[in-house]
């Protein structure tokens, strides 16, 4: 598959991607909110900052349905990029794939039928610590019983996630941790200086020092519940999974690495070309572990909101990358890939802001 680049431990990425070919898989989508969002220049993930708490929901609807039923349109950028969900809401249509979503600390409730964790949104970490150590515990187990139960009706599961702000939460935990990588960005400048302000007044107020914590410690006082939720569903699988983002996804993988070690090695990441090539971070600087990084092609696609991706807009997300992976490895090949991508674009996008 011309369309797979193995950016990182390229022999044992190949030979997972050999065992899931013509599996049976299943797109699990992890929806959560951080009031880190709220901070003014984190995110454009939605079309204003009002809205961006509506953001997680409007794209799990969109899964469902091809629409979204608690804001009108599609989450967007500012200037009308649409939301990564749209990609692999088309690709999950093309292949078929079973998917749920799992709701973990969602401001706003999605519209549909989900399963949720009752996980409260993640605080502002340059307020106060991301969450509460005993809230960790419960959901993170409560998680971790999905995980068990997903893993019986499928070969592999594929882990997506929706959260606005969660790059400068997985910035702050890769930097307790002692690491050194930046995260990427749903803009083409990435607020670099912004993410480090936040993130050294947030170890300021623990009074840590980089590298001063434990990944647990790092997770509750810095992270998200997305990061919980996916770390469950991970510590519970009892087959491979597709960690389906980008660097928010790759923090996940490092608090992995030492949390559930076993879990860790039955993990294989996957990202689109797009964050594999942002210049702004380095995504396999952050955790060793196997990671492949698909092309949908859209830098060749007639439609300007699609080529946007490929000119370092949003990039990735909601298990953009992990969903083309899927279709690839149904047979699709890259041309076809990017006609059902423009298809959908015409029907969701642009047809149905005309409804």
């Amino acid at each position: 598959m011309q369309e797979v680049r193995f950016i990182q431990k390229s022999q044992e990425g190949k030979k997972i991607i050999e065992t899931l070919s013509e599996k049976r898989p299943l797109f699990i989508a992890v929806i959560s909110n951080t009031m880190t969002a709220e901070i003014p220049g984190i995110t454009v993930a939605g079309e204003n900052p009002d809205l961006i708490k509506y953001t997680p929901p409007a794209d799990a609807e969109l899964l469902y349905y091809g629409k979204c039923k608690s804001i009108p349109g599609v989450p967007a950028t500012p200037d009308g990029k649409p939301t990564p969900a749209l990609m692999t809401y088309s690709m999950l249509r093309t292949t078929k794939t079973p998917f749920f979503v799992v709701e973990s600390g969602c401001i706003i409730k999605p519209k549909i039928p989900y399963l949720t964790l009752e996980m409260p949104p993640g605080n502002n970490i340059s307020e106060k610590s991301a969450m509460d150590h005993e809230v960790v515990r419960e959901s993170m187990e409560r998680s971790e019983i999905l995980g068990k139960e997903f893993s019986k009706i499928c070969d592999f599961l594929v882990i997506g996630e929706s959260i606005p702000g969660g790059t400068t939460t997985a910035l702050a935990v890769l930097r307790a941790l002692g690491v050194e990588s930046f995260v990427s960005s749903s803009m083409p400048e990435n607020p670099t200086d912004l993410k480090k302000r936040v993130v050294a007044d947030a170890l300021k107020r623990e009074n840590l020092q980089p590298g001063d914590t434990d990944p647990m410690e790092a997770l509750v006082k810095f992270g998200d519940p997305m990061m919980v939720a996916t770390i469950g569903l991970v510590k519970g699988s009892n087959v491979p999974v597709v960690l389906a983002g980008g660097t928010q996804m790759a923090t996940v993988g490092k608090l992995l690495e030492s949390i559930d070690k076993d879990g860790f090695k039955r993990c294989i990441l996957a990202t689109t070309i797009y964050v594999a090539e942002d210049e702004s971070s380095d995504i396999t600087s952050i955790v060793d572990m196997p990671m492949v990084a698909v092309d949908p092609g859209l830098d060749a696609s007639a439609k300007p909101g699609l080529r946007a991706y490929s000119e370092g807009f949003v990039k990735e997300g909601v298990g953009a990358g992990g969903s083309v992976l899927l279709a690839l490895l149904s047979g699709l090949d890259g041309n076809t890939v990017l006609k059902q991508i423009e298809k959908e674009y015409t029907a969701v996008i642009e047809k149905g802001l005309q409804r």
